[in-house]
């Protein structure tokens, strides 16, 4: 058995790059899933252990060797992720605030709710000291304002609310306040009042004058292109979404296209490719040129340029920075001579992603563009050999682009189900009839128009796009309007993901008879999330809203208010219906400002408002009481008021099998972390005795001795 298995680790030497970056993902997600922040001696341990892994590694058996490699893999991940959370820590607003606010603007984009958002840095508050003050705030203007009249730069003033980031909609939801440490996003709120300007942008920074020049080609590009087209090229040339409308943005991902909003592989490959073969085949028009100088490496640095110049017009989120590096680390294979598309540069890319941003892993972002990316190397390294030339000439580039959009598909479609609960079923069919004019039309158009631009000529480049662009939203609404073509699912469990990932890592990356083990694991995984049981009780965390798991779905407290939340709680049930039809199920109790509903017997109450809950004898025969006012009053049960709620968070209520209630809150899944506030109360999930219950009922009911 010995032998066998140190024949199957040395069978792995070669391919062993491609673990670096699991491993370094390891380390990653288990410092993210600690209940509490490692101090200075977890992390000395950390640094040991990975200090004698790596020791041990030049000791052992060199078939072992490899496994004291990944321990210390997993050390260094833990440590970059501890180094990345302490690195952009920044104050965070701890109370709700009204007054003036002032600040530079370093970005404008557009809400779920389609308001325009203004991110402000250099932040200055009323009454507060700056070392209080948040690092970035980020506002939603509501009102007519025509926000586009502003510019990055410039310092803007207005009025409004701010609050801090809020926690999960649900325990072991998307947790927004982690999201918001990374970015610096210390609070969060919007204005109805006017946005005045208070300065004009100041030269500063090279970061500052290209966000300028990508809002000014955003905004020029959606004057000569007017309507949804010239937003998507503007969404596709600068990354600036701004201007997208939320139906068609609908469209786009129920027929799994959003992905050509998104700037990111796709987009990085097909203009650096088209850079590429235009200087190398002009080039090669040139004979002594062509024969003198390497053509191709000189093309490959242009296309280098041309892609980091993008990455930085684009804003440089995760997905294109994840294609940019890809792309880069191709490139730099043609200039040293190496084969392009392999694993081992898909491997390079992520680790230069995870060492630089670790907190990217546990975004979509990362994994749908990582999945996507590894599964098509796979799959047409696998078929590198395979004989076509019986195929007419015409049919290979089809078979191509069917083959890449189903392998793409059919690798980001777990993750595309966990993150946003849905499953687009003709996706395939969409990409088919639009991927094909992205690379064809639409990205040599847009490159035309820059190069055109100086010389005013750029309508040519901007009418072709204009026309690849309508096919493409024509293809999106078409295939979104079709009956079945989107199906929703339920949130995974945590533990999801992270297994399935694994188990699909390990298909693809393990070589010999083991590899099967991955499919293994990858069901697994599979069957938990099929049998995940979602919470018969929800709770937001400002006490306004309750949902009851009932046969039809979820049924809420009340048919409008706290609509962000209810609408993660129906999407997370796989179930996601207009708020008032959830609200019209009747599992729940309404007498004015107070919900009654029961769990197996147990009674919880939730009221809104200071006088109803004033009103309340006691807790009005309730086992739990539930409130979005602070109660000052002793209550013989277990009362989540305000108060309460803003340490607890959200809140889960199941029965369990033994008649027992659970209280389960936020605060205990996602533990304390320097995103939370590092508050340790509430670190374990309130069990009410059904026995004790009982029994009191029983004492109140007795009749007088």
């Amino acid at each position: 058995m010995r032998a066998a298995i140190e024949a199957a680790l040395l069978a792995q030497r070669g391919a062993l790059i491609g673990w670096v970056p699991v491993c370094l993902a390891i380390g990653i997600g288990a410092y993210f899933a600690l209940p509490v922040e490692p101090d200075l001696m977890w992390l000395a341990v950390a640094a040991l252990t990975g200090l004698a892994a790596f020791l041990a590694s030049r000791w052992v058996n060199v078939a072992y060797a490899p496994l004291f490699i990944a321990l210390m893999l997993v050390c260094t991940g833990l440590g970059l992720a501890k180094w990345r959370s302490d690195s952009v820590a920044a104050p965070v607003l701890t109370f709700r605030y009204y007054g003036p606010i002032e600040g530079r603007v370093v970005n404008i984009d557009r809400s779920a709710s389609d308001a325009t958002r203004l991110t402000l840095d250099q932040v200055v508050l009323a009454r507060m000291s700056p070392e209080r003050i948040p690092e970035r705030v980020r506002v939603s203007v509501h009102g007519d304002q025509v926000i586009t009249d502003f510019r990055p730069g410039e310092r803007l003033i207005l009025t409004g609310h701010l609050s801090p980031p809020a926690g999960p909609a649900e325990p072991g939801g998307f947790d927004f306040q982690r999201h918001a440490w990374f970015l610096q996003l210390g609070a969060v709120g919007y204005t109805r009042t006017p946005v005045l300007r208070l300065a004009p942008a100041e030269p500063g920074r090279l970061q500052m004058r290209i966000f300028a020049l990508r809002m000014h080609l955003s905004t020029a590009v959606q004057k000569a292109m007017p309507g949804e087209t010239g937003a998507f090229a503007a969404a596709i040339m600068t990354g600036d979404r701004s201007a997208m409308g939320q139906a068609v943005l609908a469209d786009l991902r129920a027929a799994n296209l959003a992905h050509l909003l998104a700037i990111s592989g796709l987009h990085m490959g097909l203009l650096t490719g088209f850079i590429f073969a235009i200087v190398r085949y002009g080039l090669a028009l040139i004979p002594k040129v062509a024969l003198c100088y390497p053509t191709k490496k000189i093309a490959a640095i242009c296309a280098l340029f041309v892609g980091a110049f993008y990455l930085a017009l684009s804003g440089g989120n995760v997905a294109t920075e994840r294609a940019f590096v890809m792309v880069a680390v191709m490139l730099v294979a043609v200039l040293l001579d190496r084969r392009a598309l392999t694993l081992r540069a898909v491997a390079i890319a992520a680790i230069i992603i995870l060492v630089w941003q670790p907190e990217a892993l546990t975004g979509p972002g990362f994994q749908m563009s990582f999945a996507a990316t590894t599964a098509l190397v796979f799959v047409f390294g696998a078929l590198r050999d395979v004989d076509l030339s019986r195929l007419p000439n015409w049919t290979r580039p089809v078979l191509s682009v069917v083959l890449s959009s189903f392998v793409a598909g059919l690798a980001t479609a777990p993750f595309a189900a966990a993150h946003f609960n849905q499953i687009a079923h003709y996706g395939l069919i969409a990409n088919v009839l639009s991927v094909p004019l992205m690379g064809i039309l639409v990205m040599p158009a847009a490159v035309l128009a820059l190069c055109l631009a100086p010389f005013g000529l750029w309508q040519v480049g901007l009418w072709a796009m204009d026309l690849g662009l309508r096919w493409i939203l024509f293809v999106a609404e078409t295939v979104a309007g079709l009956d079945g073509a989107l199906s929703h699912v339920h949130a995974p469990d945590p533990v999801v993901l992270p297994l399935l990932a694994l188990g699909l890592l390990g298909f693809v990356l393990w070589r010999g008879k083991g590899r099967s083990a991955g499919l293994v694991l990858a069901a697994v995984a599979a069957l938990f999330w099929v049998q995940i049981i979602r919470p018969q009780l929800l709770v937001a965390d400002n006490g306004a809203l309750i949902g009851v798991m009932t046969v039809e779905g979820r049924a809420l407290s009340k048919p409008t208010g706290s609509g962000f939340v209810a609408g993660i709680w129906l999407e997370n049930d796989g179930n996601p219906v207009a708020q008032e039809v959830a609200a019209a199920r009747g599992a729940v109790t309404r007498d004015g400002r107070v919900v009654t509903t029961d769990l197996a017997g147990w009674r919880i109450i939730q009221v809104s408002g200071k006088t109803a809950l004033a009103a309340l004898p006691d807790c009005g025969g309730a086992d739990v009481l539930i409130s979005n006012q602070v109660d000052e009053v002793v209550r013989p049960c277990a009362v989540f008021d305000l108060t309460r709620l803003r340490q607890t968070g959200s809140l889960a209520i199941d029965v369990l099998p033994d008649g027992d209630l659970a209280i389960t809150s936020a605060r205990v899944l996602n533990g304390a972390r320097p995103w939370n506030g590092g508050a340790r109360d509430a670190q374990q999930t309130i069990v009410l005795s059904a026995q004790e219950r009982r029994q009191t009922l029983l004492s109140q009911n007795a009749p007088d001795q």
